[in-house]
């Protein structure tokens, strides 16, 4: 998702809430900031497309929901709202209490980087993102490339690095048992 240039407002986040939930648009609320989302290139949706097929083949019949893009998540100790790329949860999702539509227990979390969020998605997003406490995997991937940042909760504070740069390799998302090819992930924006 690319992040546009500047908030538009300074507000609180009941007031982000009701703006939110009205608008044709998404947005982020951070730090009192409600800053507008904006569309994907073709990669970025074919990417994300891919990662939801091949979640949703492997979570069949599983206790996993799998949302996409438009699904907001509350991350209680900032009080920050967003909306990531792609997010697992388990069945059922928690909901922010008093909300129908705020998802606050991801254990799988991806972002596809662009140039406008690949500083905040490897950086504030993902500090912010290891506040939950049921967070336990993250996802960078690169667009214009095959390169796959893997990120593993191994303890508290203790987060396992492995990055991938080959169609041929494999990443295994430990958090919901699934191996995935980047091969198939990037199948509609490179072939080998």
């Amino acid at each position: 998702m690319i992040l546009a240039p500047s908030p538009t407002h300074t507000e609180t986040a009941e007031d982000y809430l009701a703006l939110d939930v009205e608008s044709d648009l998404r947005h982020e609320y951070r730090h009192g900031d409600i800053i507008p989302m904006t569309g994907g290139t073709p990669a970025h949706n074919e990417i994300i497309r891919m990662l939801v097929f091949l979640l949703t083949a492997d979570l069949r019949k599983q206790p996993y929901s799998i949302f996409v893009t438009d699904q907001r998540l509350w991350i209680p100790e900032l009080d920050r709202y967003t909306y990531p790329d792609v997010m697992v949860t388990p069945r059922p999702p928690e909901l922010k209490p008093d909300r129908t539509d705020t998802v606050m227990n991801p254990i799988f979390l991806a972002e596809v980087l662009s140039d406008s969020t690949e500083k905040y998605d490897r950086g504030d997003k993902f500090e912010a993102y290891r506040t939950i406490p049921t967070f336990q995997e993250y996802l960078l991937i690169t667009q214009d490339k095959p390169h796959v940042e893997q990120y593993v909760k191994q303890g508290e504070n203790q987060w396992l690095f492995t990055e991938y740069h080959d169609l041929s390799a494999t990443v295994e998302l430990r958090s919901v048992g699934v191996t995935i090819a980047l091969a198939d992930l990037y199948e509609a924006v490179f072939s080998e």
